[in-house]
């Protein structure tokens, strides 16, 4: 083991994600010369729980998205409160950055500089004990190490390519692969499946933000007969080779208490758009629905949970990776499964206490990207070191979602860990039993 574990400076600048707008990334350095850096992500479709993400608001510069006021934060009050810290106590320097902000929502600081941060943080020291940050990331958690089943855009619209589509995602999940690498084979084929049939019928190929392509049906079940299409296309069996799964975003749908799905023409109630979602689960092999409700919708939730006893329920504005309203979640039999954000939560330990909330009662958990991402593969060894079982990154397109399924081709063959396949998954009506 080397030295000295201190951290001896800290610096940071303003990037441009994915999205090509401005983002923090941060740098630590230790006394013994291990560094870490570390990119935080940024969401398109952000639930008003979540914490804070700190812009500049100057018109004049990025159209106010600028990032410098968070990455002077960093250079003055953040530096100060942690150089000379042993970098090895990750939740105490975590506890330390949400105290020196001092408020609820990380508004103060920006939960964008504490979450670059607190990620250069756990990296520095993994690269001082000389071993892998999955490894790492494991010992903090306490958890068995696992690679996860990927859950992929193929069709995407919502706030992720300029409401195409209602419902904001469409994605597959390979539940008949029996390793993570078949897995990244079949989302592929899948992928290019869907394009060549998009092409034979003339519809537009172009990207939405996370790679996904956009066709900008009107109504969902023209998009769920596109994924079939491409099941066959690509050789694949739905419902034992390959499953479905939507992101309704229904938060972005949410108005003076009606669902407005305009290309669906419709306004539905609570209880109608639980009867339209569980029409499109008995239809088609979907066995993961995301966000179908709004993040404060908490009794149709509870009634929408209960109706659809053989789908995983995920709640990601719902929840927001806090520990609080994932409880609340459990207490009131909402959903079983929760989307694992960091910038959600703005700290690694905040992060790793939401997943250990979501398992103390077997909810799934699936560690997700956000539609503004960077080249950083932290969400890659976070979703192998905490055994997290699902991983939600992306299309299999662009340079910054393909990072991280290739640091996870790159860990299955490092540590040949087992495959999680279906089995962290909270469905019960999938084909397939492993």
């Amino acid at each position: 083991m080397k030295s000295s574990p201190t951290i001896i400076a800290l610096d940071a600048r303003q990037i441009l994600d994915s999205r090509g707008r401005p983002t923090v990334e941060a740098d630590i350095r230790l006394a013994d010369g291990s560094f870490g850096r570390a990119c935080a992500p940024s969401g398109a479709s952000t639930g008003r729980h979540e914490v804070w993400e700190l812009r500049d608001r100057q018109p004049n510069r990025y159209d106010g998205l600028g990032v410098l006021s968070a990455v002077a934060n960093i250079k003055g009050e953040i530096a100060a409160a942690l150089i000379g810290r042993d970098v090895q106590d990750q939740e105490g320097i975590d506890s330390a950055l949400v105290a020196l902000d001092g408020t609820s929502s990380l508004k103060r600081l920006g939960a964008n500089a504490l979450l670059a941060v607190s990620m250069a943080a756990a990296r520095a020291a993994a690269t001082h004990r000389c071993v892998p940050l999955y490894h790492y990331i494991a010992e903090l958690a306490g958890t068995a190490m696992s690679m996860p089943m990927p859950m992929t855009n193929i069709l995407s619209g919502g706030a992720h390519a300029g409401r195409g589509m209602d419902l904001q995602d469409f994605l597959t999940i390979p539940v008949g692969a029996e390793s993570y690498s078949e897995a990244l084979e079949m989302i592929s084929r899948v992928r290019s499946a869907a394009a060549s049939v998009m092409q034979s019928e003339n519809l537009s190929t172009l990207l939405a933000d996370e790679g996904g392509l956009s066709p900008g049906y009107s109504k969902a079940e023209q998009a769920l007969t596109l994924m079939m299409r491409s099941f066959e296309a690509a050789g694949l069996r739905p419902g034992i080779d390959i499953g479905i799964a939507l992101d309704v975003a229904a938060s972005e749908l949410y108005e003076d208490g009606r669902y407005v799905l305009k290309g669906e023409k419709q306004r539905f109630s609570g209880e109608e758009m639980i009867s339209f979602l569980a029409g499109l689960a008995r239809n088609f092999p979907i066995i993961s629905i995301e966000d179908a409700l709004d993040q404060d919708d908490w009794d149709h939730w509870r009634h929408f949970t209960s109706e659809l006893p053989n789908v995983q329920i995920v709640g990601d504005d719902l929840f927001v990776t806090n520990v609080d309203r994932i409880r609340l979640g459990i207490d009131r039999n909402v959903a079983n499964a929760a989307l694992i954000k960091l910038n959600q939560n703005g700290t690694l330990s905040g992060t790793l206490s939401a997943i250990s909330m979501a398992r103390s009662a077997s909810y799934a958990t699936v560690v997700s990207a956000r539609s503004g991402e960077t080249e950083d593969t932290f969400i890659a060894d976070l979703a192998v070191g905490t055994g997290a079982g699902q991983i939600k990154i992306g299309s299999v397109r662009n340079s910054e979602r393909l990072a991280k399924y290739n640091q996870l081709l790159r860990i299955e063959e490092d540590a040949r860990l087992p495959f999680a396949g279906v089995k962290g998954i909270r469905a019960s009506n999938l084909a397939l039993a492993r």
